[in-house]
């Protein structure tokens, strides 16, 4: 038998990939459950706000712009991502059906992180739209075309497919020997690839590039963007127009920093020193749902063009009603 057939024949005797994961969530925490009822409500509310949005900017035809492209695209991602996470989290810890399949575990992780992912990048592509807007708005509708927005969108969405299902990929390499308990409330990567016995490194630098793609990169891109749209406001003489920038820009802002600002200090403190894991979990929970929860009311729903075709929709449906029961009359009458 040759090196490499030995080779091959120890690997195969010592990789082991576990039947299921146990999700072991909170610890010593009383009245717990009372958070997961929070959880659903917080699930409800997003699909009720992101829901309407969606159906808003699909029924009005005035919302059909680049601008609103990528606001569906933030609802449609917000939507995608609670789902993605609150309902089996809710069916694991409040029936108690913590055990999870190992390939169902690897495919939790990754649209949980995937829809994340798209998340911080939609922020980024609400910048740009901004940057454009403000910093050259005679340009506006040559740049930011449905076209442009459409290839933007998509390359996002195909690249961190690829990301992820890399990063995802590589857990099928680790041998699984030591403890399957996993320290969170869902398949998150950290915990899970720590659990392996074999050589974890390619996982931590994928860990790393993740973080570098979901914040430290997006961020720096945002605060650039910002420093551009300052400049450019400084120079504006009239003050009218300052307030109106800043009053799309402060949504947009608020939004970057509840999505961002928790992902920073969770990722400081747990490099500076040591994290319990219930702050973890719960600040990792809090992340990952109040921003989808916030982002229809702050950005869009408050917004004077969503309000207006709201109104219109309105008006519309109501007139259709009223010519309904017109024509119900009529005929009742003639009967």
């Amino acid at each position: 038998m040759g090196s490499e057939d030995k080779a091959a024949t120890m690997f195969n005797t010592t990789f082991v990939r576990p039947e299921k994961f146990y999700l072991s969530g909170f610890s010593n925490i009383p009245h717990i459950r009372y958070y997961y009822v929070f959880l659903c409500f917080v699930y409800i509310m997003t699909v009720l706000g992101n829901g309407f949005l969606l159906s808003v900017i699909s029924l009005a035809k005035t919302l059909h712009t680049p601008k609103y492209m990528i606001v569906f695209n933030m609802a449609l991602t917000d939507l995608c991502a609670s789902t993605a996470l609150i309902p089996k989290l809710l069916d694991t810890f409040l029936f108690e059906r913590r055990y999870i399949v190992y390939e169902a575990c690897l495919s939790y992780m990754f649209f949980v992180l995937f829809f994340t992912s798209v998340q911080s990048w939609t922020l980024v592509t609400m910048a740009y739209d901004r940057l454009i807007a403000i910093c050259f708005p005679l340009r506006y509708h040559s740049f930011v075309t449905e076209t442009s927005i459409t290839a933007i969108l998509l390359f996002v969405w195909i690249f961190l497919v690829s990301v992820i299902a890399t990063m995802v990929g590589l857990l099928n390499r680790l041998s699984f020997c030591n403890s399957l308990v996993v320290n969170s409330l869902f398949c998150d990567h950290g915990p899970v690839y720590r659990l392996a016995c074999n050589d974890t490194s390619l996982n931590y630098n994928m860990a790393a590039v993740l973080i570098i793609l979901l914040i430290i990169i997006p961020v720096i891109f945002i605060v650039i963007t910002y420093v551009c749209i300052s400049v450019a406001l400084s120079r504006t003489t009239s003050r009218e127009e300052r307030l109106r920038a800043l009053k799309t820009c402060t949504s947009h802002l608020i939004l970057v920093a509840i999505f961002f600002l928790p992902w920073i200090g969770t990722n400081i403190v747990a490099w500076a020193s040591y994290i319990h894991p219930n702050a973890r979990m719960i600040n990792s929970t809090l992340t990952h749902t109040i921003p989808a929860l916030l982002n229809p009311i702050i950005y869009a729903l408050k917004t004077e063009e969503v309000i207006n075709a709201i109104k219109k929709l309105c008006k519309r449906n109501l007139l259709g009603i009223m010519r309904t029961k017109r024509r119900t009359c009529y005929h009742c009458c003639i009967k």
